[in-house]
């Protein structure tokens, strides 16, 4: 999961990539290609109708009280399409309408409505909108194998403009490295956000909630350090073996814990944790990230 590629290579990347882009600036964008490539415009066109739409629907109640916090249309997605933390991506792409309902109302939140929200349900918010909008982002390349086949650049799925919110269209990377992680300060962020991968933390059968976000983000940690594949610790060789987000996003962790295996203890399984606090010099390693997609298959 840094984006949720930081453990794939840099090379290539155009450093002039926009990483946010004004709604308006799609009118612009629309403009100039149909005069390069006339072949376009009917796209174009489309997108600029579907962007408009979700500026111009007024909201009768504050975005807030519209949720009622529950984010009721992504919970329908979820429970339907997503089972032990994999998504049956053919039956989502078959029925996506309360996935894309719901990216819609997102879409419609003002910046000065979300400011007004309190942290917890604004960093819900943020969760869901990652999570959702990556489901979307595999839908519109279905089918394939692994997100990084989205595109030709490393890493190209995140560098897209696809994300709508507060008036802007961004990516993925954006939303995590630039709004998520400096925003909240909280490094339990990187076991709720899934990437579509195997490697990742379980994408939950529900929305995150701020009333219940604190609950949610330590039982996702705790499911993360319990899959023994990704993150386990070796009594014999006295070695803390940990998933590759630990290591891109080091600093994180131990920014609040001091040392990795710190911020990792509380959230073990009950025999790790105590065979951890009785081991000293403990040599953390690093296990394979599985970038297949997190796939179901009824």
């Amino acid at each position: 999961m840094a984006q949720r590629p930081e453990g794939t290579p840099k090379v290539g990347r155009p450093r002039s990539a926009p990483k946010v882009l004004p709604m308006d600036a799609i009118a612009r964008s629309r403009a100039a290609t149909d005069r390069s490539f006339p072949g376009l415009r009917a796209f174009y066109r489309l997108l600029f109708l579907v962007v408009l739409s979700t500026q111009c629907t007024p909201v009768h109640a504050s975005a807030e009280r519209a949720f009622g916090q529950t984010h009721a249309r992504y919970a329908a997605a979820l429970s339907n399409f997503v089972k032990n933390g994999r998504v049956d991506y053919a039956g989502l792409q078959s029925a996506p309408q309360d996935l894309d309902a719901y990216l819609n109302d997102l879409a419609r939140v003002t910046p000065e409505e979300f400011a007004t929200w309190s942290r917890e349900n604004r960093l819900a918010l943020l969760l869901n909108l990652y999570n959702a909008q990556t489901l979307r982002l595999i839908l519109d390349h279905y089918p394939l194998k692994s997100i990084r086949d989205i595109g030709t650049l490393p890493a190209a799925a995140w560098r897209e403009l696809v994300a709508r919110f507060g008036g802007q269209i961004m990516t993925l990377d954006h939303l995590e490295n630039k709004i998520i992680r400096p925003d909240y300060d909280e490094p339990r962020v990187h076991f709720a956000l899934v990437c579509a991968a195997n490697g990742c933390p379980p994408l939950r059968s529900e929305p995150y909630v701020g009333d219940r976000l604190d609950e949610q983000l330590d039982d996702q940690a705790k499911q993360f350090l319990a899959t023994v594949e990704k993150n386990h610790f070796d009594v014999a060789q006295n070695t803390l073996w940990l998933s590759p987000i630990f290591k891109w996003y080091k600093e994180d962790f131990t920014g609040k814990a001091g040392s990795l295996a710190a911020y990792v203890k509380p959230f073990l399984p009950k025999e790790s944790r105590q065979a951890l606090e009785r081991s000293s010099k403990i040599k953390v390693l690093y296990t394979n990230y599985d970038w297949n997609l997190n796939e179901w298959t009824r």
